[in-house]
């Protein structure tokens, strides 16, 4: 046994506890309560898992598992950058990837690396594991914000176009999940929860 190996993987899964204290701006399912970046990984974890049938195209479900569980650890130094804000830069790749090899890095190297392309893949979104992946990170918010009477989109004054420009990417990964996405979206704009354009 590799014991230096195993402290150094026993420092980096005590660092990434942290990850369970970075609050995001969408709420559970049906409640007041703010989703954490842990749950939110989880969550798209087991949604890969039972979606994947629903892949466009033959992907390695363990890869787009794994994707989905490390995208967000960079969140830890990095913090959660809001979908819809937009006074902040949502391709903030330089300071993530400062945070990716920091955390990461805490890793046996071998593992490290491994870790660190994952996240690139999964950020670059131009593999088919990574674009499953991206769709599953656009959906599980959206089912979200459905549940709670328009979620953050209302609590924002966010507009439809908006809404479905930034969930489009979903259609990257699966049609079949985007033609559901879509016609939430305009099921929510009939409710009143979700708000039509301006003109």
């Amino acid at each position: 046994m590799d014991t230096n190996n195993l402290l150094q993987q026993v420092a980096f899964i005590k660092e990434i506890d942290k990850l369970k204290y970075i609050q995001r701006r969408t709420k559970l399912f049906n409640s007041d309560r703010h989703e954490n970046d842990a749950e939110h990984s989880w969550h798209l974890a087991v949604m890969a898992l039972v979606l994947a049938e629903h892949s466009d195209k033959p992907i390695d479900v363990l890869k787009v598992v794994k994707m989905v569980l490390i995208h967000d650890l960079v969140e830890i130094d990095a913090g959660d950058t809001f979908i819809y804000d937009t006074t902040k830069n949502h391709t903030n790749t330089e300071e993530e990837l400062l945070a990716a090899k920091r955390i990461f890095g805490l890793l046996p190297e071998a593992q490290a690396q491994d870790f660190i392309a994952v996240w690139e893949e999964f950020e670059e979104g131009s593999t088919d594991e990574a674009k499953f992946a991206r769709a599953m990170d656009r959906f599980e918010p959206l089912l979200q914000n459905s549940s709670n009477n328009g979620g953050t989109w209302a609590e924002f004054n966010v507009e439809y176009h908006t809404v479905y420009d930034k969930k489009k990417a979903i259609a990257n990964g699966s049609t079949s999940i985007w033609n559901y996405a879509e016609r939430l979206l305009e099921e929510s704009v009939e409710k009143g929860i979700l708000r039509r354009d301006s003109l």
